[in-house]
Formats: structure tokens, C-alpha cells, sequence
């Protein structure tokens, strides 16, 4: 009985990808991301259901949500609020 070829042979007779240089690398981001930076978290997924049936309902987006709920903590700590 032959065996099915495994893929980790593949790895040897494939082209290797060539490296992006850092400033194609930023210019493949969408205009929308620019100036901005990601800040992200782990959460329960009863805490990911309720946000998203939350943003669902009031017809806006999760990022607006957190930004919303951001600006909430910003103002309770003495903070200006940022906006998005």
C-alpha cells in the first residue's frame, strides 16, 4: 500500500515568497487604518455575543461600540474623551 505524499514535502519545492519591504507594506493598508493603531482584548463569549447583538441592534458597528464604551472609561478617569 502506497502512502499519500505529505505536505511538508511540498516545502522544498516550492518558490519562496518574497519579503515585503516595509514601505510596500504600508502602503497595502487601507487608507481607513491610517494614523490609527488596533487595540484588542480577550474576552468571555458571552461578553462577544452581548457586544455584537448589542451593535446589531442599535445599527452601528462593534469599533463604534468600543470607542463609545472607551470614551465612557476615558471621561469616569478624569480623561478628555478621544471620539473614534
Amino acid at each position: 500500500m502506497s502512502r499519500k505524499p505529505s505536505f511538508a514535502n511540498l516545502r522544498s519545492h516550492a518558490p519562496a515568497a518574497p519579503a515585503a519591504k516595509p514601505e510596500e507594506d504600508r502602503a497595502a493598508r487601507p487608507a481607513s487604518r491610517e494614523g490609527r493603531k488596533q487595540i484588542a482584548g480577550f474576552f468571555s463569549l458571552e461578553m462577544s455575543l452581548a457586544m455584537h447583538m448589542t451593535a446589531r441592534r442599535q445599527g452601528r458597528s462593534l469599533q463604534a461600540l468600543m470607542a463609545e464604551a472607551f470614551n465612557d472609561v476615558l471621561k469616569k478617569y478624569g480623561e478628555s474623551p478621544i471620539g473614534d
